[in-house]
């Protein structure tokens, strides 16, 4: 009721329904940011220790680590577009949101009791088939559970709770490896236990607290493959997924980024969840307010003040800025992009699809930017065997800048923004 009401105030151009408060997001999001906040705690616990484990334990090399660190972004494309279309075309977008969330908290299972490259990348796919499956379903109920003028906020809401779990994560992982004795297997173990644990109480929380609102009236024709494809025949459509392959390419790997910083500054390999926390403690603390500064400027402009952090930081990891500060400023710079980019794309992309195949065309965009990111993960660990560490940063930074000018014609507008 409150939300109907504050869309029709917004129609009518009342001026204070243009900036309202947190209560403008609803129920919706607090309880998918608590799953996804539960669900990141987990999450973050297995990808701080991961570029170790790879890398210290198993031994892996740079390509192989690039190869699986894809494989653990990109490799459920085909996945994520089914998922999609299924909770449109029953209008289950919760159920289909649960099982994923159920699939990715087996897999954290899983990686306590397999070993070798193969079976690790087997566990990977399924955790991010989890991952592929319920992000569309959830970013969809997001969108559709508020009026168009406050999804940047929405979404900023829905992100910093992600980001509280992603700071907790790495902290978790630190606790968890200090007290069953460093980075040992029977450790490592361990921590994949307890990461399945959170991430059960996280599904729990969906089962019994989150609400699908879309559920099909009596008689609702169901949406066809047909309906679906007709989506790509949109020239609007097709220049936000141009975009997000565009952004995607431009963007390495966490973990590229954090062992790039610990060969750069000789910091003990301890120290590494540590690099995550503090891009995530940025993250946390811009998500909500760059999302209202979204609502008000506009996601396009927000988006491109990201990637051009992003892009700072590859200059930096180029240049070599040394010691503590420089760190600091990289890990400030890093989150930031997060926090201008993440939910922000989600909820420009949002208002591009009619409400029955949101989740389709959101899981459109989320695919077509997690393979380019696949690709762009192998790229650079190939280039970093070749060329060590410094020359692929150098190419990212010019891939970044690109991004900016050919993301300046390729997005969309804002038609809330246009409308006001």
């Amino acid at each position: 009721m409150y939300l109907s009401t504050i869309d029709r105030r917004v129609r009518r151009g009342d001026r204070s329904a243009r900036r309202p408060g947190l209560r403008a997001v609803g129920q919706t999001v607090f309880v998918l940011g608590t799953v996804s906040l539960l669900t990141d705690i987990s999450s973050e616990m297995v990808t701080a220790v991961l570029p170790l484990y790879f890398v210290l334990t198993l031994h892996l090399s740079p390509v192989a680590f690039g190869v699986l660190d894809g494989l653990y972004t990109g490799a459920t494309a085909l996945l994520r577009l089914v998922g999609g279309y299924v909770a449109d075309r029953f209008r289950r977008r919760k159920t289909v949101a649960g099982v994923g969330y159920g699939i990715s908290a087996l897999a954290k299972l899983a990686l306590a009791g397999v070993t070798g490259a193969p079976m690790i990348g087997a566990v990977l796919v399924a955790d991010r088939a989890g991952k592929g499956l319920r992000t569309a379903p959830r970013d969809a109920l997001i969108s559709l559970s508020v009026p168009e003028p406050v999804l940047g906020r929405a979404f900023g809401v829905h992100r910093a709770l992600d980001s509280a779990g992603a700071f907790a994560g790495p902290l978790v992982a630190l606790g968890v490896l200090a007290i069953v004795g460093g980075a040992t297997p029977d450790a490592f173990s361990a921590l994949f236990v307890v990461s399945f644990c959170v991430a059960l109480a996280g599904v729990l929380v969906l089962v019994l607290f989150a609400r699908d609102r879309t559920s099909p009236a009596p008689g609702a024709a169901r949406v066809t493959l047909g309906q679906a494809a007709a989506l790509l025949r949109d020239g609007r459509v097709r220049r936000l997924l141009g975009a997000a392959a565009v952004l995607g390419l431009s963007t390495i790997g966490d973990g590229f980024v954090y062992l790039a910083l610990l060969r750069q500054h000789d910091i003990a390999t301890g120290w590494f969840p540590v690099l995550a926390i503090g891009t995530n403690i940025v993250y946390l603390g811009l998500a909500g307010p760059f999302g209202v500064l979204a609502d008000r400027f506009g996601r396009r402009f927000m988006l491109r003040c990201g990637y051009a952090a992003l892009a700072a930081v590859y200059l930096l990891l180029t240049l070599g800025l040394p010691g503590i500060p420089g760190t600091a400023v990289i890990l400030l710079l890093y989150g930031t992009f997060y926090a201008a980019t993440d939910g922000v794309l989600m909820a420009l992309a949002g208002p591009c699809f009619p409400d029955g195949l949101r989740t389709t065309g959101l899981a459109c965009v989320q695919t077509v930017q997690a393979l380019a990111y696949f690709v762009s993960s192998v790229a650079f660990g190939l280039a970093w065997v070749g060329w060590g560490s410094a020359a692929p940063t150098g190419l990212a930074l010019g891939a970044a800048i690109g991004a900016l000018g050919l993301t300046w014609v390729l997005l969309p507008g804002q038609r809330g923004k246009e409308t006001r």
